[in-house]
């Protein structure tokens, strides 16, 4: 067989794709990195990297360039209730990272790390479509040019609705629809900028989050069951009935007065989907593309930072590269699920109807109250928390 062409072929050029691209580039590796978009633009997608996704970031060497060249550092996540109260947690202070979220424009971060990674070492095509690759030892690449190219290893980081799952022979699972998001991007929107802004109204299946980016631009998330409104927000024509909605929730509602749309609105079915074991025939997946947490929980790119990291730390520990992936496989496997064990949990005590899960909340929630380790830390430690059957049996209130 013909010697590869390239180490590592990255199909995707996204927050994975790229940073991937950059920890191995600047370890020796050749790299290619075939992103299809010529220019990144804005879309309905996660602006925000929880700690414990900071804490891999920072661990890849990419945590001080996002914070130079596009974050926006956040230190507070405030829930909002009824009549004006708030609750506070200072991230930094509470979390084992010692560091608090990152928010940015998500088309600004792209930018910025596959820049990164082709000055790492990297070789970047883009505008690249890449129409089919051929598995096995020295996996081929086909463009839409027609050109081919081989690699020791593929990886597929093109997201939620990667087509290499459907070249590598990969089975996707997907939870049921259950949950709808809708977003936007805000200018002149009244909420403070120092802060992560949250709402939860169970009795009307809804919450809200709100994350300033900077520039006085803020992302707005409205999340409802899918089965209580018909309406999917979406275009410009439904700029003022998103706004009205948004001022039903339990922020304040003068927040809403003057802000004014300034990118696409969108609503998206929100069910995770994800393959077991991301890796075969050398391709190997990660972001999005190997498992999709539930956006609800806003977990995505802290998940697809501790793939790269994962993935990176196999690579180079390993020369079999087959070892490796497989290796980095399992250990996806046990992050993704864990992390979908805990955003299900909450979206039982958030979301779910009836009588049973009226008891359940009433059940839990004065435990969790009084002891507030009774509620996996998303937010600081992500996967890493207790998700074993006595920690669920805790959430829930049974113990």
């Amino acid at each position: 067989m013909p010697h590869p062409q390239y180490d590592l072929a990255i199909v995707g050029g996204g927050l994975a794709g790229a940073s991937l691209g950059f920890a191995m580039a600047r370890e020796g590796a050749k790299v290619l990195i075939l992103e299809r978009e010529a220019k990144f633009r804005d879309r309905v997608r996660g602006e925000g990297i929880f700690p414990w996704g900071c804490a891999e970031a920072r661990t890849l060497g990419l945590y001080d360039a996002l914070l130079a060249r596009c974050g926006k550092p956040i230190a507070v996540w405030r829930r909002h209730f009824g009549a004006g109260q708030t609750v506070d947690r200072h991230l930094p202070s509470s979390t084992p990272s010692g560091l608090g979220m990152l928010n940015f424009r998500h088309e600004a971060m792209q930018e910025v790390l596959i820049g990164l990674a082709e000055g790492a070492g990297a070789t970047v095509h883009r505008p690249a479509e890449v129409v089919g690759v051929t598995p096995g030892a020295g996996p081929e690449l086909r463009l839409r040019t027609g050109e081919t190219m081989t690699a020791r290893l593929v990886v597929g980081a093109d997201g939620r609705a990667s087509r290499l799952r459907g070249w590598g022979g990969f089975t996707v699972s997907r939870s049921p629809d259950f949950l709808v998001i809708a977003s936007t991007l805000h200018e002149g929107l009244g909420a403070p900028d120092d802060a992560i802004h949250s709402c939860l109204c169970i009795e009307r299946g809804q919450s809200m989050l709100v994350y300033p980016l900077g520039a006085g631009c803020h992302r707005s998330y409205l999340i409802h069951r899918a089965a209580d409104r018909a309406q999917r927000f979406s275009g410009a024509r439904d700029a003022a009935a998103f706004l009205a909605a948004c001022r039903d929730l339990a922020m304040p509602a003068a927040w809403f007065g003057r802000a004014e749309q300034r990118g696409l609105l969108a609503s998206f079915d929100s069910a995770s989907n994800w393959v077991a074991h991301p890796a075969r025939d050398g391709i190997v997946l990660i972001g999005d593309a190997a498992g999709a947490s539930d956006p609800t929980y806003g977990s995505g790119l802290a998940l697809s930072l501790r793939d790269v990291r994962l993935l990176r730390d196999h690579l180079l520990g390993e020369s079999d590269w087959t070892i490796a992936a497989d290796r980095y496989a399992a250990a996806h496997d046990d992050a993704f699920m864990a992390l979908k064990r805990i955003t299900d949990w909450f979206t039982d005590m958030s979301f779910a109807v009836g009588p049973a899960a009226d008891a359940m909340r009433a059940r839990s929630a004065p435990l969790r109250q009084a002891d507030p380790s009774r509620t996996p830390d998303l937010h600081g430690v992500g996967p890493d928390a207790a998700t074993d059957e006595h920690a669920r049996q805790r959430y829930y209130g049974e113990i």
